[in-house]
């Protein structure tokens, strides 16, 4: 799996992480959870983009909620890489949206890590899913997962 082709109002984000100590085991390389709070980041640039500052969300107490994770590790990083994360909006559905995430290593473009993420906005602390915003069907309608589709565009 690798992400698709960005269309031109596509959301995406690139952000970059050097592996550190707290990343890694004894060996320097970096353990399978430390990935996913690299992700953590790129899916919180990508969630301002998508309009959901985070100061915004403290205010409303509206967040989107990770309910899904899909993980290829491919390839280890190791103490004092760079790593290049892409992040994007994969696809909408009516009350959950999905992020497709890939990992590279910056000095060599070697494909580290693969990853979706499926996401629900839930409004707390009910912890009552809520609809997307209406703005986004007219917004990204090449992202819209019609019903009884496939969850992948």
């Amino acid at each position: 799996m690798s992400l698709p082709p960005l269309s031109e109002n596509t959301p995406a984000i690139e952000t970059r992480e050097e592996v550190m100590f707290f990343d890694t085991d004894i060996g320097g390389v970096v353990h399978n959870i430390a990935y996913l709070r690299m992700i953590e980041t790129a899916r919180t640039r990508l969630a301002a983009q998508l309009g959901m500052k985070l100061r915004d969300m403290a205010n409303t107490h509206l967040y989107p909620v990770v309910i899904r994770t899909e993980i290829d590790y491919r390839k280890p990083a190791t103490l004092g890489d760079e790593i290049i994360i892409r992040g994007q909006l994969e696809s909408v559905e009516r009350v959950r949206f999905w992020c497709a995430f890939e990992m590279k290593r910056a000095s060599d473009g070697l494909l580290l890590v693969t990853c979706r993420q499926a996401l629900a906005m839930v409004q707390m602390p009910q912890g009552k899913p809520m609809r997307l915003p209406d703005d986004w069907f007219t917004k990204y309608p090449h992202l819209v997962l019609k019903k009884g589709r496939e969850t992948r565009p």
